[in-house]
């Protein structure tokens, strides 16, 4: 791409000398100054565009060496400790199974009864709860699993033994999610549901 830039420029340099020298016509004279300009500048453009590009490309960890456990961000982390749902229901949150937090969140809009807002104020300290206890798992296994590599004692094995850990790990903590979602669908009407999509967005 840039040889071929190359040469279009010195194509332009050509027209600009007929120019200078009086062979061209004047309509001719305005596209070559135009085009000249044009053919200089893009050239460059786009070789520092690439040039950037490659940079980026062989360089996407840069910085991630630092953390404790490579395979977690310090966000990530967060959540986990903290229980947040970090995006682990959406198969039914946007299948019309409200979660217990954001049912909450709505609860006056939602018109909830007080022994609805109770059971689900239950129902979410029960998943939170949950999912805490899940989420330090995972960490625990994901530390397990960055310690094997960085000591070099992996090996097929023990790799698979890690794996099957964290995949554990993984699964109860999305099945803590979904589950809260589930019973939270259970105690609210038809009505109810459909207000819930309606106030978050997910239909008009």
């Amino acid at each position: 791409m840039i040889a071929i830039m190359s040469a279009k420029r010195e194509i332009w340099q050509v027209l600009a000398l007929q120019l200078l020298t009086g062979r061209a016509s004047t309509v001719i004279r305005m596209l070559i100054i135009c085009a000249a300009a044009f053919a200089l500048t893009l050239g460059p453009l786009q070789a520092q565009q690439h040039g950037a590009g490659q940079h980026g490309h062989h360089q996407p960890y840069a910085g991630l060496e630092n953390r404790p456990i490579k395979a977690l961000s310090d966000q990530q982390l967060a959540e986990l400790r903290a229980g947040r749902g970090m995006g682990l229901a959406l198969a039914a949150e946007l299948n019309g199974y409200p979660g217990p937090m954001h049912v909450l969140e709505h609860a006056d809009a939602l018109h909830l009864t007080p022994d609805q807002r109770a059971k689900v104020a239950s129902l979410f300290k029960s998943m939170q709860d949950s999912a805490i206890s899940a989420g330090t798992a995972l960490i625990e296994a994901e530390t397990r699993l960055n310690a094997l590599f960085a000591t070099g004692k992996i090996d097929p094995q023990s790799l698979g033994v890690a794996l099957g850990q964290i995949g554990a790990a993984q699964s109860a903590l999305r099945q803590t999610h979904l589950v809260a979602h589930l019973h939270t669908r259970d105690l609210l009407s038809q009505q109810q549901a459909a207000a819930y999509n309606r106030l978050r967005g997910y239909v008009r």
